[in-house]
């Protein structure tokens, strides 16, 4: 071993990968980090990048940074990272407050220049003074020149030469983490399998980083992490976009049904088109729109046929999906809304993440317009949060959102492959569950109250339906003033119903806690980790998230009104408390509110429940 090194075990490492935007970064995170899972570690990552398509290079509004969190017990991205790999003096600033006491941070010295320096607008020559950086275990390394050295003699222009110092970071990295090149070689090779100079130019720099590390005397911690044993079984390194648009597919094939997709492209919530595009093989049909409001009629049409109909969006596009979603309550018809919130009011911050269009999903309607909202909790969780939402729109005829965020719409987690007869059933509740000769338009079911679906075009089972109020008895167009407060109440006890088939809230912790707290949707992981945390220092904490808001899980008040002390904590101004208290009368909750496009810090949510727990 070398002299300065230093092997430091650890359960837990956070590792972030920060440079321009076209410094390679989420491809170096995202090899890592499936490595790593290959390895037996759990992860969570968390990929942070501009909204402008290239920045300047070298200021602080280019950096791009993906981060990765692995070890035994992941429930978050993490908040402060043990290695920064800082490619420029703007990602090293930018990163600078989110470092841990004896990180180590490894720089590119080559792009430490004084115009380097000028651009990311610091005061004097020194950065690692001016930042205040003391404590840390600093590795400079001349990784552009180093990369220009390693491929030298390969048929490649300067430029594409260069870019391959991402792959030299890496292999650096890899070496640092104990992480073998095996498996990142099986990635790159598949990566670049279409372009074999380009892969062996990456397979070479990243095995001269791991080599430069391996045989230079650098005073640096080798982290060596615990790994899990995990159940047998296949696993994806899968993001939540990708894990929605599964979910998507799987709930397709477990009611029998196509599944369409009319969307539109947005930001974050592209990828799950882009993914179900793909699977023709599947008998997915998916239509890329001119705009928003073409791609949800285009599944209310879909849905009128008889498919699992499903568009996409995030906040912007939610808005302007809200005339048809009504016709889609009015109208009763199966359809899964997916909004990938994102930071907002108009297009505000399109590629970080808020929790700030639940209003918006649960009212965003003109009239009394009531609607099943889900959130997912997790980037494995959306397949299941997207299976169960496909389940509620086909068996109870309504219309869903399901809403993620953009933090775990794009971060991933490892995720075995499941086995679908594990699944609940999901039976459409279609004109195929009479006898015949029993359906009529007005139909309904005595227990759900949701009416039986009839595509157009079968035979014998010819109505009309739309937008315009119908009668409850014929389901004829009807203005009567009774009839229509009739179906307005039908309507919402339809939705309150689905309360009696889906899960019981659950809550983890301490069993005496003193202390609920409350979330729902993304913030999962790090509500989670910080009652872990809190629990392990013997405070009595406990944690009840909402994958299920409306309606609420059945045990909902009685699990709430048992505790004294409720915090309900959330990336908005409120708007999850006061759905809450809207809904449970007289109940007191304090509230824990942030809005600025960034995952929640375990760290501070602990003294915030501490400061409330020791009131």
């Amino acid at each position: 071993m070398l002299e300065n090194v230093r092997v430091k075990e650890v359960k837990n490492v956070v590792i972030r990968f920060s440079g321009d935007s076209g410094d390679g970064m989420q491809l170096s995170g995202t090899i890592f980090s499936t490595l790593s899972a290959v390895f037996g570690n759990q992860i969570a990552t968390f990929p942070d990048f501009p909204a402008e398509i290239r920045a300047p290079q070298g200021t602080l509004s280019g950096v791009s940074g993906f981060q990765v969190h692995l070890g035994s017990e992941v429930y978050t991205s993490g908040d402060k990272a043990d290695v920064l790999v800082a490619m420029n003096p703007a990602a090293l600033k930018v990163n600078a407050a989110n470092l841990k006491h004896d990180s180590v941070v490894i720089i590119d010295i080559d792009s430490f220049q004084k115009k380097d320096l000028e651009k990311a607008l610091y005061k004097t020559d020194d950065a690692i003074q001016e930042l205040g950086l003391t404590g840390i275990q600093l590795v400079a390394v001349p990784i552009t020149t180093l990369t220009r050295a390693s491929l030298e003699g390969m048929d490649l222009d300067m430029k594409s030469k260069t870019r391959c110092k991402n792959m030299f970071a890496l292999g650096l990295t890899c070496w640092l983490l104990n992480r073998p090149l095996d498996v990142a070689n099986q990635l790159l090779s598949s990566k670049f399998a279409k372009k074999p100079m380009l892969a062996e130019a990456n397979l070479k720099v990243m095995a001269d980083g791991y080599n430069y590390g391996q045989n230079r005397d650098m005073t640096a911690n080798i982290y060596r992490v615990e790994t899990v044993n995990s159940e047998k079984g296949f696993y994806l390194d899968l993001n939540g976009n990708t894990a929605t648009a599964y979910g998507l597919m799987a709930a397709a094939e477990k009611a029998n049904k196509q599944l369409f997709l009319g969307s539109y492209p947005i930001t974050p919530a592209t990828e799950i088109m882009q993914e179900l595009v793909k699977r023709k093989d599947l008998g997915v049909k998916a239509i890329q729109a001119e705009d928003e409001i073409a791609g949800i009629c285009m599944a209310i049409g879909a849905s009128f046929a008889g498919k699992l109909a499903t568009t996409t969006t995030s906040g912007p596009g939610l808005a302007l999906k809200s005339e048809a979603m009504g016709l889609a309550v009015m109208a009763e018809l199966p359809l899964v809304i997916v909004d990938v919130q994102r930071g907002g009011p108009s297009t505000g911050l399109p590629t970080k993440s808020e929790q700030t269009d639940l209003r918006q999903a649960l009212y965003g309607r003109n009239g009394e317009s009531p609607i099943v909202v889900m959130a997912a909790s997790s980037p494995t969780n959306c397949f299941d949060s997207a299976y169960w939402a496909s389940k509620i729109a086909l068996e109870h005829i309504t219309p869903v959102v399901l809403l993620t965020d953009g933090y775990i719409a794009n971060g991933s987690s490892a995720w075995r492959i499941p086995e679908l007869d594990k699944y609940p059933s999901i039976v459409p509740h279609d004109q195929s569950q009479l006898k015949s000769g029993e359906w009529t338009p007005a139909l309904r079911d005595d227990e759900t109250y949701a009416r039986y679906w009839a595509a157009a075009g079968i035979e014998g089972y010819t109505h009309r339906i739309g937008g315009l109020e119908k009668d409850y008895n014929t389901g004829a167009i009807s203005t009567h003033p009774e009839n229509h407060q009739k179906m307005v109440n039908t309507r919402q006890a339809k939705i309150e119903k689905i309360a009696d088939y889906i899960p019981q809230l659950e809550v983890l912790g301490d069993s005496n806690a003193e202390l609920l707290v409350v979330g729902w949707g993304g913030t999962y992981g790090h509500l989670r980790e910080a009652v872990r945390k809190m629990n392990n220092d013997g405070k009595k904490v406990a944690l009840a998230h909402f994958n299920f808001i409306n309606p609420l899980p059945k045990n909902t008040e009685e699990i709430l009104r048992s505790y004294k002390k409720i915090i309900v904590a959330e990336q908005n101004m409120g708007q999850f408390a006061g759905f809450l208290t809207e809904k449970i009368p007289g109940l007191a909750i304090s509230r824990y509110n942030k809005v600025d496009g960034q995952p929640l810090n375990v760290e501070i949510l602990i003294n915030e429940f501490t400061k409330k727990l020791e009131e």
